[in-house]
Formats: structure tokens, sequence, C-alpha cells
């Protein structure tokens, strides 16, 4: 069975003029064709979609859930046609938990100034690749090494690892802790798109972890004091929150920012992101 756009354009027309003489004047083509692609889409459906009168022609019951259908269709279609033209004036950058920390307000503001032929739009989705593989959007901030194949990705800045607690924990009360300090304690992770994993401690010192899928979720459990976190700074800049407090990981690794986009399709903004995301990093 082939069904074809042009024959539920016609369907669509043909109920939206009245007629299938206004129907041809508003696609531009003969009578002829538009009673051929009806015919053709009834024969492929195997049922009949319009009652045909002297003086009208009305959808039959199986018609209007048909003529619903090929809408949602053609209004898919013309989505999918802007989305793939609008390549170059708009620029959707995806991210997990955080998108750019402290710097994402100036990221925003100086892009805008410096491009304005292209709109920015931060989308969140919580996945390993935030939302690139989703498609989702075109260009993502990733906080792990993409070793997907389809993926290429560029560092841009590294950020200071951080230990989220509740406000009266006692590690609260100081400047800075160890990962020794966090070994006995029960650490939120996000497996999927999390910084964090046990192998950051020794084997034999390694905290026990519980498994979240979203910032808020893993901010409302930390608050209880029951739990704790280990973070990217971009995390405190972005959710801050009365009764959680965020203090340094002295002797943890600092956390590569990577900017990821489809290998065979980098958009067309990709490298002044990347050279812009990256002075903002370096504090240009």
């Amino acid at each position: 069975m082939d069904v074809e756009l042009r024959q539920l354009r016609c369907l669509v027309a043909i109920v939206d003029e009245g007629s299938f003489t206004d129907a041809a004047i508003a696609l531009g083509v003969s009578q002829a064709a538009v009673s051929r692609s009806l015919a053709s889409l009834e024969r492929n459906l195997g049922v009949r979609l319009l009652r045909r009168t002297s003086r009208e022609v009305s959808p039959t019951g199986t018609g209007l859930r048909v003529l619903a259908h090929a809408r949602r269709v053609l209004a898919e279609v013309d989505d999918l046609v802007r989305e793939a033209g609008s390549g170059h004036d708009r620029l959707r950058m995806g991210y997990a938990w955080a998108a750019l920390g402290r710097h994402t307000p100036a990221f925003q503001r100086r892009w805008a100034a410096e491009h304005p032929g292209t709109d920015l739009h931060l989308v969140r989705v919580n996945s390993a690749t935030a939302g690139l593989a989703e498609g989702a959007c075109d260009l993502s901030v990733v906080r792990r090494s993409v070793d997907d194949r389809r993926f290429d990705s560029a560092i841009v800045g590294l950020e200071r690892r951080l230990c989220a607690v509740a406000a009266d924990d006692p590690l609260a009360r100081r400047r800075a802790v160890r990962l020794a300090d966090l070994s006995g304690r029960t650490l939120l992770v996000d497996r999927r798109t999390g910084t964090t994993t046990t192998d950051l401690w020794p084997p034999d010192a390694r905290p026990a972890t519980e498994e979240t899928h979203d910032v808020d979720d893993w901010l409302t459990m930390i608050s209880t004091g029951r739990r704790i976190g280990v973070t990217a700074e971009a995390t405190a800049h972005q959710y801050p929150r009365p009764g959680i407090v965020y203090r340094p990981v002295r002797d943890a690794e600092p956390i590569a920012v990577r900017l990821a986009w489809w290998r065979d399709d980098q958009p067309p903004a990709a490298q002044a992101v990347i050279e812009l995301v990256t002075a903002l990093y370096r504090g240009d």
C-alpha cells in the first residue's frame, strides 16, 4: 500500500474548498488530477472517503477519521521541512543537568550580540548525549567522554568537582572536603548523564551509591541530609537551593566540559560556539 502526500493534500483540499474544482485551483493542478489522486487514495485504503452529490462533497465517517490523520501527517511534514531549512538561523543547544553554569547568561548575551542572525535555544534533555542522539538539539554540552563514533566533540573548559550536602551536615562547615571524607556516606548518582562514579575512590574506600535520574530529585534527597552528591561546578550555579551547600572536593580531578555534535552533520555555527565558550571558560 502506497499512500502519497499529494493524495492526502488532495483530500484535505477537497474538504476545505468544498469541491473538486476549487481544490484543483487551490492546488494549482487540473480537476482531473484531483479526481485521480482521490480515487487512488480510496483504492489504496480500500474505503470510500467522500460522498459526492451534484451539490456538495462531504466526508464519510471513515473519511473524517482519515482526514484527521491526513492533517496531522501534513503538519508533521511541514514541520520537518521548516526544521531542515532552519539550520542557519536557529541553533538548539542541549544539556542534561547544567548548561554552562555561571557562564550561561554571558554566553546567551554575547551570542545574541555577535550572531544576531542565529537564534539560540537551550534545551534540557536528561540523556547521555543531552538530546543529540534523540534529535532534540544540534549541539550539546556534555561532561563525559563521547565514545559513540557517530559523534564528534571538543573540550571547551574545565570545572571543579563539588560536593553537595545538606546545610546542617557537618561537612557544610568546612571550606573544602576530600574524597576520603565521603567514603562512608551514600552517594546519589545518575549513571546515564552524571559525572561521578565510584572509580574516583580507591577500591577499598568506595561509598555506597543510590541512583537518581533527575536533578530536582537529587537536590531534594540531599536536602534531607541522608544522601550526598558530587557534581560539576556548573550545577551549583544553575541550581542554588536553600538547604543545600556546595563545597569543593580538594583532591578530585576536574571535569572536562565538551561540546558534541553529529560527526557527519556539524552545525554551521559549531565553530563559533566552540570559540565563544572556550573564551568564557578561559576568562576572556
